[in-house]
C-alpha cells in the first residue's frame, strides 16, 4: 500500500470531521485587533477563547516594542542556532531575567513551548530512568514520555495516593538498572482549570528520590502574589527542580523557556535537540518578551483586573447552578449535558444569535454525553462583557435542557434564526 493510501480513509481522530464546515467548528477565523470583541465571519464577537490573559497582546507599549525591535533589526537576526553563531547579549540577559523572576539560578530560551518540552524530557532522561507523569498532562509531554525508551508509568490526575504506588514501583526498578526517577505534571491544568497538587508531590521528596518537572503554561502570569507562577502560589520555589513556560499565554507570544539550577541549565543548553539544531529566536521576540516581562512584574493591576473578571464570570456562572468542575485558576471551563450534535447546534446559536465566540470540547477529550464550553478570561474583558455572556449561557441552557438543539443534521448557521 502506498503510505499516503490511507490518509485518504483514515483521517484521524479530528480530521475525521473535517467535512463538517471546516471554518466554523474547526479552524474558524477570528479577526481584527486581538481583543474582547473581533470578527467572525463577518459578525462581531465576543470572544473567550484566546489565551490572552494579561491582555498584553496589544498593550501600546508591547506594540511599540514589537515595532522597534522589528525595525532596527529585522526578523532574520541572529542566524544560525544559539550554540553556532545565533547567541547575542540580549538572547542571555532575558534568560537571567525570567530566572531571577521565577526564584531560578539559571533559565534558558526556547523557540516554542511543545517542541521545547519534548526535547526537555527527551535531553534528561535515558533508558536507565523512570518517568512518572499525570494522566491529564498536556500533549507536549505525552509526546515526550512517547520517546523515551525506558520504563513510564502514569497516575490517575492528581491522584496522589496513586503517583506514590508508581513511585515505589519506580524506586524498585532503579535498583536494578541505577538510573532516576522524573515526575512530570503541570502547574495549571489547562482544559479542567485545577491545579496540580504540587505541595502533596513535593512532599513526597521526603520518602523518593525523584526530580519533579513542572508545565506551567497557564500559570506562569496568573498564579502567585506577583504572577510568578504556581511556584510562587504553593511557595514551593526551592522544590521544583526544571520550572517551564510558553511565553503563548500570559506573555502572547512566541517561545518559552525552562529554569532550574545552573549545572541542569548548562546542560540542557548542550543536549536540547530542538533548540542545537534550530534557528535562534528572533531578535524582535526577545526585545518583545522582555517588555512584555517588565509589564508583568511592575503593572500588578493587570493580574488584578484578570482576576476581578475571572471572580465575577465564575461566581456568578455557580450561583446560577452550572458546573464549572474543580477549576482553581482563570481556565473556566462549563459542563452540560449532551451529545455531538447537541454541542454543535449550542454552539452556532451561541456565536450566530447570541455573538458569543468560546470553544467547545466533546468525547474523546471529555467522556461522553458530556459538553465543555471553555472560557478564557482575560483583563480587557469588563463585568458587562461578563453579564452578556451568562444571560447568553443561561438561554441555550434552556434551549438544551429542552431539547431545542437535539436534530439529526448539523444547524443552518448561513441564516439566523431568532432568539
Amino acid at each position: 500500500m502506498d503510505i499516503f493510501e490511507k490518509l485518504l480513509y483514515d483521517r484521524g481522530p479530528l480530521g475525521k470531521h473535517a467535512n463538517v464546515e471546516e471554518g466554523y467548528f474547526m479552524f474558524p477565523k477570528l479577526e481584527g485587533e486581538i481583543a474582547p470583541r473581533m470578527h467572525f465571519r463577518g459578525k462581531e464577537v465576543l470572544t473567550w477563547s484566546l489565551n490572552n490573559y494579561l491582555s498584553l497582546a496589544n498593550h501600546p507599549e508591547v506594540r511599540e516594542a514589537d515595532a522597534k525591535g522589528s525595525k532596527e533589526w529585522g526578523l532574520a537576526y541572529p542566524m544560525g542556532a544559539r550554540m553556532m553563531s545565533g547567541n547575542t547579549e540580549l538572547h542571555e540577559q532575558f534568560e537571567g531575567q525570567l530566572a531571577e523572576f521565577v526564584g531560578k539560578e539559571s533559565g534558558m530560551l526556547l523557540n516554542y513551548g511543545y517542541q521545547g518540552v519534548v526535547s526537555i524530557i527527551d535531553a534528561v532522561v535515558d533508558r536507565k530512568d523512570v518517568i512518572i507523569y499525570d494522566a491529564e498532562s498536556h500533549a507536549c509531554i505525552v509526546d515526550g514520555v512517547r520517546l523515551h525508551m525506558g520504563k513510564r508509568f502514569v497516575y490517575p490526575h492528581n491522584n496522589i495516593e496513586n503517583l506514590e504506588k508508581q513511585l515505589q514501583r519506580a524506586q524498585k526498578l532503579i535498583e536494578g538498572t541505577h538510573g532516576g526517577i522524573l515526575v512530570i505534571t503541570e502547574g495549571v491544568f489547562g482544559m479542567s482549570g485545577n491545579l496540580g497538587k504540587l505541595d502533596e508531590i513535593v512532599a513526597l521528596k521526603d520518602r523518593y528520590n525523584f526530580r519533579l518537572f513542572v508545565d506551567d503554561a497557564h500559570g506562569f502570569g496568573t498564579m502567585g502574589n506577583t504572577g510568578a507562577g504556581i511556584m510562587e502560589h504553593f511557595g514551593i520555589e526551592d522544590q521544583i527542580d526544571l520550572y517551564f513556560s510558553t511565553f503563548a499565554k500570559s506573555m502572547a507570544l512566541i517561545g518559552a523557556f525552562v529554569a532550574g539550577e545552573k549545572h541542569v541549565i548548562d546542560y540542557l543548553r548542550y543536549n536540547t535537540r530542538s533548540q542545537i539544531f534550530a534557528k535562534s529566536l528572533p531578535m524582535p521576540l526577545v526585545i518583545g518578551g522582555m517588555k512584555r516581562l517588565e509589564l508583568l512584574r511592575n503593572r500588578p493591576e493587570l493580574k488584578d483586573n484578570l482576576w476581578k473578571i475571572v471572580n465575577a464570570l465564575q461566581k456568578g456562572l455557580r450561583d446560577r447552578g452550572f458546573d464549572l468542575g474543580t477549576t482553581q485558576s482563570p481556565v473556566t471551563p462549563v459542563f452540560l449535558n449532551g451529545e455531538l450534535m447537541e454541542a454543535a447546534n449550542l454552539i452556532v446559536d451561541l456565536r450566530e444569535n447570541y455573538g458569543v465566540f468560546c470553544s467547545v470540547v466533546i468525547y474523546p477529550v471529555i467522556p461522553k454525553g458530556l459538553i465543555m464550553l471553555r472560557l478564557i478570561p482575560t483583563a480587557s474583558h469588563t463585568l458587562d462583557d461578563v453579564d452578556i455572556t451568562i444571560k447568553a449561557f443561561e438561554a441555550v441552557k434552556e434551549k438544551l435542557q429542552n431539547g431545542d438543539y437535539s436534530t439529526t443534521e448539523f444547524a443552518d448557521f448561513s441564516v439566523n434564526s431568532s432568539k
